[in-house]
């Protein structure tokens, strides 16, 4: 059963990270970027998927702190399914998460461009 307000909750709390922004995925949903990166998106008030790096989501799967991806289970990809409040913010931290990745693997500008 979905959570009711959880695809508006994931989203304020997203949108308030410096650097993130929402628009409309393409399969549906809201995704959340840093630049050109995705850093995950929600789908309704149902289900929310996160990339990570391969070693990453295998530690988050076997923790059971996420489930293989839906469609894509041998991708570095994670699926949270939104049955409780607990999962939404289990959700919110594990997009936190691949914010900081995103970040730490964000190439650095040259000096003097903007």
């Amino acid at each position: 059963m979905p959570v009711s307000g959880a695809e508006r909750r994931i989203c304020e709390a997203a949108v308030r990270w410096e650097g993130v922004s929402a628009a409309p995925h393409r399969y549906g949903g809201i995704e959340f970027r840093l630049g050109r990166r995705e850093i995950g998106h929600v789908h309704r008030d149902s289900l929310v998927d996160i990339p990570f790096p391969r070693p990453v989501r295998d530690a988050l799967v076997a923790a059971g702190d996420a489930e293989p991806h839906h469609i894509l289970p041998d991708s570095g990809w994670v699926s949270v399914f939104l049955r409780s409040d607990a999962d939404v913010e289990r959700a919110i931290r594990l997009l936190q998460r691949s914010l900081t990745l995103a970040r730490e693997h964000r190439p650095a500008r040259p000096a003097g461009s903007s």
